[in-house]
């Protein structure tokens, strides 16, 4: 908040308002909704953290490899090799699911 929105709050004050705004949708939900929506509610939030996830993957991936940034830092190959293994798995299992849903299985 501080930097960009130029907004100067104590540290507690700020993390008392972030914490509400993030649990504001949360509460709506399970009031309208109930216990059946707080579980939907859970299940979408995991669904779109999946799809997400090699957006943050593949490009740590590059990065960790690279040994002309990372020099004699770069990451062992059983490492990348395992790695690309996951990210490969996470896009497979992406893709199943979103088979899943255009199919409607």
């Amino acid at each position: 908040m501080e930097g960009f929105l130029r907004i100067r709050l104590p540290p507690a004050l700020r993390r008392l308002i972030t914490r509400l705004i993030a649990i504001i949708p949360a509460v709506l939900v399970t009031w309208y909704y109930g216990e059946s929506g707080t579980a939907r509610l859970l299940v979408l939030s995991q669904v779109v953290l999946s799809v997400q996830l090699p957006f943050a993957v593949i490009p740590l991936m590059l990065f960790a490899a690279d040994r002309k940034r990372l020099g004699v830092l770069v990451t062992p190959g059983w490492q990348v090799a395992l790695g690309w293994g996951s990210a490969g798995l996470i896009l497979v299992l992406n893709l199943m699911l979103l088979a899943d849903v255009l199919t409607g299985a």
